[in-house]
């Protein structure tokens, strides 16, 4: 049985992720160690739901008992310092969405894994059986992928990486620029177009749509036809399987950690290209000293609007 030590519970994923395992006879979250924004009565609520053996003091003392680091904290700014205990032990860590949120810790996240590191992620959408059917098609039958669309609601970054991650599931070459298009607005509802060019020649398309929960839907044009599909498919169950199989056969069928972070620099040059009057901003481009996605503001927001779903 696969050890799970889970730091923060700030998110709905490991309340999520904990029923689908419990369901089978791989993996199990064995261990908490918590300094997020969710209280004791829900920490403890969750430890005794899912029969968790230990409450730790210090990440470093959970990285000692487990057999993987799971990163489930709301603020990407904290992702990095939380993954290094599991590093420095040689232990594998999943960094759950979004991974990072600035160049400086893309670089840092790139180098460690350059060196050794395993760091597995992020979004659970790359992994939907929708997106890894379509990917698996023989290109004489679907054609080559000229562009791909896709949509994403609730907000940019947090939710939005979703359908970026998704895009670089079925487009295998690698990205050169991003561009914001443009912005639409009805009852307060906003929706933002960005604009992907990839090294191969093809381009995608994401919308988000902010406030508002919104379905995944994907539209890819190809040599030969037009394929429009919805992600429905159980894409926790799809995520969760593929680190128990790594973990379990030291074969690991993840993205590597340049294409998360290729998402990540993706949004931060459509951020930039934003506030830049939509000028085409190439990801090579990025500056070392840009302030990226603010993981603070976004946990105290996150925190305030949170109801107490361990509870329940």
């Amino acid at each position: 049985m696969i050890k799970i030590g889970v730091v923060n519970i700030d998110v709905s994923h490991p309340k999520a992720f904990a029923e689908y395992l419990m369901k089978g006879n791989r993996a199990r979250y064995t261990a908490v160690y918590n300094d997020g924004f969710r209280g004791d009565d829900e920490v403890e609520a969750f430890i005794r739901k899912y029969n968790l053996e230990r409450r730790c003091s210090t990440v470093e003392e959970l990285a000692e008992i487990v057999d993987i680091g799971f990163v489930q904290g709301c603020n990407w700014d904290k992702h990095l310092q939380y993954a290094m205990p599991f590093i420095e032990r040689n232990k594998p860590v999943f960094i759950d969405k979004p991974i990072v949120g600035k160049i400086a810790d893309v670089k840092k996240l790139e180098e460690l894994a350059a060196k050794g590191a395993v760091i597995l992620g992020s979004s659970s959408i790359r992994y939907a059986e929708e997106i890894v059917k379509f990917a698996s098609m023989p290109e004489e039958e679907r054609g080559k992928i000229v562009n791909v669309f896709g949509t994403c609601g609730v907000d940019e970054f947090n939710y939005g990486i979703h359908i970026v991650e998704g895009i670089g599931g079925l487009i295998p070459s690698n990205a050169i620029s991003c561009r914001f298009v443009g912005r639409g607005e009805v009852d307060g509802k906003k929706c933002e177009t960005f604009f992907i060019r990839y090294e191969n020649g093809c381009t995608a398309i994401y919308n988000t749509l902010h406030g508002t929960w919104s379905q995944n839907e994907v539209v890819v044009m190809t040599t030969k036809d037009t394929y429009q599909f919805r992600i429905t498919s159980d894409v926790y169950a799809a995520l969760l399987d593929r680190i128990c199989d790594y973990m379990e056969t030291g074969r690991n069928t993840l993205a590597p950690v340049h294409k998360l972070t290729e998402s990540i620099r993706i949004m931060l040059a459509g951020r930039i290209s934003r506030e830049n009057n939509g000028i085409e901003v190439k990801l090579t481009d990025i500056p070392d000293d840009d302030p990226g996605f603010d993981g603070y503001e976004f946990e105290k927001k996150y925190a305030a609007a949170a109801s107490k779903i361990y509870l329940k």
